[in-house]
């Protein structure tokens, strides 16, 4: 007994000594690790990546004023100390006036994908989770008329939010199904999956030719008609058909 606590003490102090040398190694603590809980487990999904197409409901292009042409997709990053849960207060964000929320399908991908074809393409994803892409409306619309690229608009602390994951060997994989979103109570977005222009597959396979795709990247794949801004005190509640619900609530500036 005495040699098994030695022996426990030992490795103990052993791993508390690895981690502070670790912890010494950097000038300042890294960012902690982005994760996903995953719905009906204890385990998490590592964030590595967010990819986020735009414009890829027809209804929701048009209300922003563009021709929903079936042109390639086309894609905005979001960096992963974005990605906020389901249920978060978060703060009314920096810099703008016209705070918009996005109800959006999320992949998550769970094994490499290298140029696949369409096909093949639903063999690379893990499974999926409802997500906000928040938005600087405001400030993605002046970048837009300067050609400049959306970070600031797009890109900011709070601008992902997420539910749990849900696996596709669970719940199959999503072609369709209603995907809604609600401020106070009030509906504002009300569509169905299919409506997307470029379907999950199809997502994944054109990604696959620009990146390795990898287990920790997740795809916001587009949102529906019916953005719009949200305030101070508001609560937003969406779901999609299958996969879950998702929740947020707009605190005072930040």
């Amino acid at each position: 007994m005495r040699r098994s606590l030695a022996g426990t003490l030992a490795l103990r102090l052993r791993l508390q000594s690895e981690e502070t040398r670790t912890m010494n190694a950097y000038i300042f603590p890294p960012t902690p690790q982005a994760a996903v809980p995953v719905q009906g487990s204890s385990q998490f999904y590592a964030v590595s990546r967010i990819f986020c197409v735009g414009r890829n409901y027809a209804a929701h292009a048009r209300e922003m004023g563009f021709d929903p042409e079936r042109e390639p997709p086309f894609y905005f990053n979001k960096t992963p100390i974005a990605l906020t849960p389901s249920g978060a207060t978060v703060p009314y964000p920096l810099g703008t006036r016209n705070f918009h929320h996005e109800m959006e399908l999320v992949i998550a991908i769970g094994q490499p994908a290298l140029r696949v074809a369409p096909q093949q393409a639903l063999d690379c994803v893990w499974g999926y989770a409802c997500g906000l892409d928040m938005t600087r409306r405001d400030l993605q619309a002046h970048s837009r008329e300067k050609g400049q690229p959306w970070d600031f608009g797009k890109d900011f602390e709070h601008s992902a939010i997420i539910g749990p994951l849900a696996s596709a060997s669970r719940i199959g994989h999503m072609a369709n199904g209603s995907i809604r979103l609600s401020v106070n109570g009030a509906l504002r977005q009300n569509a169905d999956l299919k409506d997307m222009i470029w379907s999950v597959p199809e997502i994944v396979a054109n990604l696959s030719h620009y990146y390795h795709l990898r287990p920790g990247d997740l795809i916001y794949t587009g949102t529906p008609e019916g953005v719009g801004p949200v305030q101070p005190g508001d609560r937003i509640a969406g779901s999609i058909e299958r996969v879950g619900e998702i929740t947020l609530t707009i605190g005072p500036a930040g």
